[in-house]
């Protein structure tokens, strides 16, 4: 595969300067770079599906193949999905939620045959399909919602597949997931690379996840390729200073100076919430098994566990947005009945994983926060103080979520959360989408929205070392069922359950137990 002066022109001109780049069937591509450097708009020109208001340039060569980037749609279509796949980052959102994961398959083999399969054709196709991402048959029979996000993963890389492409672009197809299950889909896409002789494309701001994966790298920055070689090479000997400054920042990469662990709780008088007996099923799946948990007002509770160990369910639940099937939830002393959040209006806001799939994607900014603060029944006249609030310009208020950076979201969906002036933010996964040094800065935002208003949140997440970087307390979910809570400390650094111990273990084997401090906001 070739890509020949790939250029993508936004409305104030070229996003994306022209890039070349060769790949050889059965190798690798990483491109990385921080968010906003432009790797997600090169991975969708290559595929045909920019933003609106963007438009690319150049050509790729897909084996015999020569397409222009600015083809029209109908070119695209015969080759997208069949020649050239695109393996998105958020399994849930690219998979439909009410249609079986076989028949998603399904969908796939029959575009590829050009007709619809028998049914027992296409039934032992689409068993092979799961067998060869490690899925069991049954798996087919089964709607996304009812599998963990690293199942959900292997469903769509075997959708992505069925039609056996020469190219596969996979833009962060970890991010959502903990670090044994990261390791477990990139060695699983890496061998059926293999097995293929496929072309990939992985992009990703995570550079130790591509280090030992991939074979070359792309190293951009603001739309331009800084650094190139092979992915050893430029990892081991850096020649940008762009380059090695993304590898310091890298907690999976350079060893750096981590948050304080003998970071205090807030002292309470009565927790603002206390969770107990949560209990939770999903058809005959047990998700949530007697869950307890209490955040204090103004403390950070991190929550963490598994793809699969129903963090988000409880994290929903307390929201408001699943009906616990039995236990108690009190919100700041009022007991709150299954399925009714409207007795605490604004007092408790969420902030969920992917700000792209969550922000509306027609109206603008200032649109979405005037829209809030209605609402809330605050004056639109304050939309320039949340975004203040957040360190976004007032500018951005007429831009579109499209035009903005994943950080950038990311904070436009905390200033809406704040709109109601609540007590409790609860951040689902509200950072791994994001790279490193964007990681930071909205930890360091979280921590100073924590002293200036005195919000508590629940962070839930998998990875350990971002709640070592933020949490006063921890609680270790595993099965639906608690098995170790306390202080950060006490948690990571001496854990008494093995469950909590393998987590810590996995979690050190892929160097990411050291974090990178947290930049002071100015």
């Amino acid at each position: 595969m070739e890509i020949t002066a790939l250029t993508v022109i936004g409305h104030d001109g070229p996003v994306v300067h022209p890039l070349d780049a060769r790949i050889e069937p059965g190798r690798t591509l990483a491109v990385i770079g921080e968010s906003g450097s432009g790797k997600t708009l090169t991975a969708k020109s290559l595929v045909g599906l920019l933003p609106r208001g963007f438009r690319a340039e150049g050509s790729v060569r897909i084996g015999e193949r020569t397409l222009a980037l600015d083809a029209a749609q109908a070119a695209w279509r015969s080759v997208r999905g069949g020649t050239v796949t695109l393996l998105l980052q958020d399994p849930f959102t690219s998979l439909s939620p009410v249609h079986r994961c076989g028949d998603q398959i399904g969908w796939t083999l029959d575009a590829a045959a050009g007709r619809r399969l028998p049914s027992a054709e296409r039934d032992r196709a689409i068993a092979e399909r799961l067998a060869e991402v490690k899925l069991p048959a049954h798996v087919a029979r089964s709607y996304p919602h009812q599998l963990s996000g690293g199942m959900r993963q292997r469903v769509a890389i075997a959708a992505a597949l069925a039609a056996d492409p020469q190219l596969l672009i996979a833009d962060e197809p970890t991010t959502a997931l903990d670090a044994s299950n990261q390791a477990e889909i990139l060695d699983l896409l890496r061998s059926v690379q293999q097995a293929r002789s496929l072309c990939v494309i992985l992009i990703s701001h995570d550079l130790g996840m591509v280090r030992g994966r991939t074979d070359d790298v792309l190293v951009m920055r603001h739309g331009e390729v800084v650094e190139r070689g092979m992915t050893a090479t430029v990892l081991a000997d850096p020649q940008h200073p762009y380059t090695r400054a993304l590898i310091e920042a890298d907690p999976t990469i350079a060893v750096s100076t981590h948050a304080s662990d003998d970071r205090m709780p807030v002292a309470h008088d009565a927790p603002l919430l206390r969770a107990t007996g949560v209990v939770k099923t999903f058809g005959d799946r047990l998700v949530l098994d007697g869950v307890a948990l209490s955040i204090g007002a103004g403390q950070i509770a991190g929550v963490v566990g598994e793809s699969g160990s129903g963090k988000s369910t409880l994290a929903r639940c307390i929201a408001g947005l699943e009906t616990e099937d039995a236990g108690e939830i009190v919100f700041d002393g009022e007991r709150l009945a299954p399925g009714r959040r409207s007795r605490t209006p604004g007092q408790m806001q969420i902030v969920f994983q992917d700000p792209y799939s969550s922000l509306n994607p027609m109206m603008s900014i200032g649109a979405i926060l005037r829209e809030a603060l209605r609402v809330a029944r605050r004056p639109a006249s304050e939309i320039h103080d949340l975004l203040e609030t957040v360190g976004l310009p007032a500018e951005i208020a007429r831009k579109r979520p499209a035009e903005l950076s994943g950080g950038q979201r990311q904070r436009v969906a905390i200033a809406r959360a704040l709109a109601p002036r609540p007590r409790l933010l609860i951040c689902d996964e509200s950072v791994s989408a994001l790279d490193v040094s964007v990681q930071a800065q909205i930890l360091a935002l979280l921590l100073r929205l924590r002293e200036e208003i005195g919000i508590a949140v629940l962070f839930i997440s998998h990875d350990l070392a971002v709640v070592r970087m933020i949490a006063d307390s921890v609680t270790v979910l595993w099965n639906g069922r608690v098995v170790e809570s306390g202080t950060c400390t006490q948690v990571l650094n001496a854990p008494r359950h093995e469950y909590t111990a393998l987590l810590v273990a996995a979690a050190r084997r892929e160097n990411t137990m050291t974090a990178l401090e947290i930049p002071r906001e100015d």
